[in-house]
């Protein structure tokens, strides 16, 4: 039997496919990703970088010293001018010539119509215009106190204000800015009757310490009661128009019977009392002042019907004000008083003295 091989042979594999090549276009596009990817991890890498280096600086800064600058900046100083320069400038201007004009227009020739006449004007009353104005200081400067007129005051208690200087009711005094305060209240009415000394009596002596006024003062009053009524608003001079109308004022307007209503013409509400006074007294600056009352004043700040004290704290800071506000250092405020009550006395007495102020108690002898 034949032999039969069988011959065994490996089985061929299937042969392998071919990649297909990637086209260009992908090629591309992988290409664009990996850069854009390069690019924002280079981008992050610098800002970590920046952010690191920027700490670092940051921290340096805290410490490390400031450099030592040194500065200098130039003053400019104009030298004074000396007086001789002045007085050279002054007498170069002086040998200066004048203009002159000769030339004068004249009409001979009526015209056809005619100016109508100035109006009367009281010249007593045109202070601006008054030659006392422009001389009152060398005035009170060469004369001093001898020109201040003759005392007043003769038969009180403390009268005899014979001599120099200015006196009412025997307190003497100096000044040139003169203020006088009368409380016509009922009660001062009242008591000044009791001491034999009725306001009538201080109105005379109103009336003859202004005749004694020098033409270099300035004066005015106000009376008051819890309203009051200035017979100016402003300190006048003592001219002798206005010493008239002053006169005039204390003749027509004395407030004799202890009240004074605000619907009075001249007359201001005031609710305060003295406080109120007293301001107003600040805006005329006088450098003396005479207060005549009882030392007792009421107020109402609320505005009812109950009168109350004036606490002697609020007291004391307005009469501070005015002392300050004056036309000189301290203005002395002189009080005279009826029957007044001794813890009134001892309080106004250590008030007054602080701006060299006087207390005087007027009664009859």
């Amino acid at each position: 039997m034949s032999e039969i091989s069988i011959k065994l042979q490996s089985p061929v594999p299937p042969p392998k496919k071919k990649k297909p090549r990637p086209q260009a276009d992908e090629v591309a596009r992988k290409n664009r990703r990996a850069l854009i990817i390069s690019i924002l991890i280079g981008s992050i890498a610098v800002h970590v970088v920046a952010l690191v280096l920027f700490g670092l600086w940051t921290v340096a800064q805290h410490f490390r010293r400031p450099e030592a600058r040194f500065e200098m900046k130039k003053v400019v100083k104009i030298p004074p001018k000396t007086p001789e320069h002045k007085m050279n400038v002054a007498r170069h201007e002086a040998m200066a010539p004048k203009p002159v004009f000769n030339d004068k227009l004249i009409s001979t020739r009526p015209v056809e119509f005619a100016l109508p006449d100035l109006p009367k004007v009281n010249l007593d009353q045109m202070l601006p215009l008054d030659p006392s104005e422009l001389i009152s200081d060398q005035i009170n400067g060469l004369l001093g106190s001898a020109a201040m007129g003759s005392g007043l005051g003769s038969g009180f208690e403390g009268g005899g204000g014979s001599g120099t200087g200015l006196s009412f009711f025997g307190m003497k005094a100096e000044g040139n800015r003169i203020l006088l305060l009368f409380d016509v209240s009922l009660s001062v009415v009242n008591k000044a009757n009791a001491a034999g000394v009725p306001l009538e009596k201080i109105q005379e002596e109103t009336l003859k310490l202004i005749d004694s006024l020098p033409i270099s003062n300035r004066f005015s009053m106000i009376q008051f009661t819890g309203n009051y009524m200035p017979f100016t608003d402003e300190l006048i001079a003592a001219t002798p128009g206005n010493k008239k109308l002053a006169k005039a004022w204390v003749e027509k307007k004395w407030v004799t019977g202890g009240s004074m209503s605000a619907s009075t013409n001249g007359v201001v509400s005031n609710l305060t009392g003295l406080i109120g006074v007293l301001e107003k007294s600040i805006t005329m600056r006088p450098d003396l002042v005479f207060l005549i009352s009882d030392a007792s004043f009421q107020w109402r700040p609320d505005g009812g019907g109950t009168f109350a004290n004036i606490p002697y704290e609020d007291i004391r800071q307005t009469v501070r004000k005015l002392a300050e506000t004056g036309t000189i250092k301290k203005v002395p405020i002189h009080m005279i008083a009826f029957q007044p009550r001794e813890d009134d006395v001892s309080e106004w007495k250590k008030m007054l003295r602080r701006n060299g102020g006087e207390f005087r108690l007027l009664q009859k002898k």
